[in-house]
């Protein structure tokens, strides 16, 4: 993680992979990524990225390159709009995104449905969650009598916590009428309408007429579809006035006569079409959940971190908020607690049997931030991910604690981030003691099977690795000395030592034991951070990185561990010759300035991938 004087550097260097700040069309940020809008991906190196020093991870998803820093975002955005260039592209708070100067790339329905979903509700996702948490202590309060529901001091707390989810029309206007592009006061004025008391007092009543056509009122507090709707619609009508109506009336006639029509189609037409979609989705929702909870439950606990890593978490965020609006609880939120404990357990396994400080130093924040607030993202793309079986023992842990939480027939009443912090909201509905068992389990079963897979990845029951930090030829052919590699960049030093090797085989090995920390996407180069702490660059051929990776098959990944001789990639040097291309390889020691005692063995001529070419000496 970088600490607040690093995010200069950080963003500067993030913005120079992406192209510069002429190829990012826009970025803003949510919990703990900042979200860039690219022009050209062509131009933007994502790979770079996620090398850059306090960048957890990056990723293309959602049609935004995503970068992955963790909490302390909102420091990184700071910084990011001092970058020259970069002030006039930030968005913030669901603000309208600059206008698509045709460079863009194009979005099929999926990523334009994410980006719909985000832009309304990621900017008022945390106050709901923490005033959510204040409504779930209010629960608690009451349930075990601390406070008397029928007290002034109650009414007072309950109006704090939950005058947010009365009222969430108003703010999903304000949302929504940015992404739309619509005049927010008018937006306001419509659901204004809406929620006003004498409106509320209609519904239930009989013999409700409007202009005499006969009208079923409905509650619009607390409500999510319809506002969405409404706005959507009245955006179109507002447009088309603005364009229809004379100069010397628009501005006072705009808002008065979208309003007139609106909220009566809102009434009539709007209203009790989604507001009927919206009691449908949540009976199929519990009915799926009252049938067979342990189908739901496990799939909820073990793909809802993979749903997150796309993106695609945006689209079940408001089926959960509309859930509490209309029936006051979300059965698709209880199984939450064991996805999140599952992989907080599994990465807490991490942080204890690691040798690897840089992955400590994510690991142990990480798992508090995981467990006391329900952010994940530091551990998944920073720890799990990268160990890929971290991951996999979280999701399989936190799909047997969802199905028991499921089966106990628990729900959330309140929209909080699955947490410590969250069990209070789990207090009404289902069997508490279920939560508790599903969610001790995921964190339990998370911690104990990566525990045993990583006792077997790493052989520590078998041998102790070798301190020694050897480093061998990463493929068979004519040694090199360092000075004579045909590219300035390695022959200075200025890379570290090292030394080339001009190949008669297109197999290409790891010349140390490790975790491979770069992986370049065009199979030309390979970082690997040695289990010794040696750090080694493989880097096939000068120029190859123009290739594009044709005649390169990658055969592994980054965050995968790598023995000494363990195949690489294979290379089809002819392909490379015939591209003009000079194949020799460089095997780099990056930190080598770091490292004494390093030196050559006596090596010359042809070597064979696996021949020791540098060591340590005691």
């Amino acid at each position: 993680m970088a600490t607040k004087t690093d995010f200069g550097p950080l963003v500067a260097d993030v913005v120079s992979a992406l192209g510069g700040a002429d190829n990012v069309r826009s970025v803003t940020h949510c919990a703990t990524r900042l979200r860039f809008k690219i022009k050209d991906s062509d131009k933007a190196d994502i790979a770079q990225v996620s090398k850059i020093s306090g960048v957890i991870t990056a990723i293309n998803s959602g049609g935004q390159h995503q970068v992955v820093i963790g909490n302390d975002v909102p420091l990184a955005y700071q910084a990011l709009m001092n970058v020259p260039g970069m002030r006039a592209k930030g968005v913030k708070d669901g603000d309208t995104e600059v206008e698509d100067d045709g460079g863009s790339e194009d979005k099929n329905l999926l990523n334009k449905f994410i980006d719909l979903i985000s832009a309304l509700f990621s900017p008022i996702v945390w106050a709901l969650a923490g005033i959510g948490l204040g409504k779930a202590g209010l629960t608690l309060a009451t349930t075990v009598g601390v406070l008397d529901t029928e007290s002034s001091t109650y009414v007072i707390f309950n109006a704090m916590f939950d005058g947010l989810f009365h009222f969430l029309p108003f703010f999903l206007a304000v949302t929504a009428a940015k992404r739309f592009k619509v005049n927010q006061f008018i937006a306001l004025a419509i659901v204004a309408a809406l929620l006003y008391p004498s409106m509320e007092e209609l519904v239930g009543a009989e013999g409700v007429t409007f202009l005499g056509l006969p009208l079923t009122m409905m509650s619009y507090a607390s409500s999510v579809i319809p506002v969405i709707v409404a706005v959507w619609v009245a955006g179109y009508l507002q447009r088309w006035l603005e364009k229809v109506l004379p100069g010397a009336i628009r501005n006072f006639f705009t808002p008065l006569i979208v309003v007139l029509v609106m909220v009566p189609l809102v009434l009539f037409t709007i209203g009790p079409v989604t507001i009927g979609a919206a009691n449908a989705l949540s009976a199929g929702i519990g009915f799926l959940f009252e049938t067979v909870p342990w189908l739901a439950g496990g799939l909820m606990g073990a793909f809802w971190q993979v749903f997150v890593m796309f993106g695609l978490h945006w689209g079940l965020v408001p089926v959960m908020i509309n859930d509490i609006a209309t029936q006051g609880f979300s059965y698709m939120m209880a199984p939450l607690m064991a996805a999140i404990f599952g992989q907080v357990g599994a990465a807490l396994a991490v942080w204890i049997r690691s040798k690897d400080a840089e992955m400590k130093k994510v690991a142990g924040p990480g798992v508090l931030s995981g467990f006391f607030a329900g952010v994940t993202e530091p551990i998944i793309y920073g720890v799990n991910l990268p160990l890929k079986y971290p991951f996999y023992a979280g999701a399989i842990a936190g799909g047997i604690g969802g199905v028991i939480i499921a089966v106990g027939g628990n729900a959330f009443d309140a929209f909080v981030f699955p947490s410590a912090m969250a069990f209070a909201a789990t207090l009404s509905i289902g069997s508490f003691v279920a939560q508790l068992i599903g969610s001790a389990t995921a964190l339990i079963l998370g911690f104990v099977i990566t525990v045993v897979m990583f006792r077997k990845e790493q052989n520590v029951d078998k041998q102790e690795t070798d301190p020694t930090p050897n480093v061998a030829a990463a493929v068979s052919g004519t040694y090199v000395p360092l000075s004579e590699i045909p590219d300035k960049v390695f022959s200075s030093g200025a890379m570290g030592d090292g030394f080339g090797i001009v190949p008669d085989s297109g197999e290409i090995v790891s010349p140390v034991e490790g975790q491979l920390i770069a992986v370049q996407k065009s199979g030309h180069a390979y970082g690997i951070r040695g289990d010794n702490g040696i750090e080694v660059l493989v880097h096939v051929g000068i120029d190859t990185v123009k290739m594009a990776g044709e005649g390169f098959d990658v055969m592994v990944a980054r965050g995968d561990h790598v023995k000494v001789g363990q195949p690489l990639a294979k290379v089809n040097l002819d392909a490379v010759a015939q591209a003009g291309f000079d194949p020799t390889t460089a095997v780099i020691v990056t930190n080598s300035k770091k490292l004494e005692g390093l030196t050559f063995t006596d090596v010359e001529g042809h070597i064979d991938a696996g021949d020791v070419v540098m060591r340590m000496e005691s």
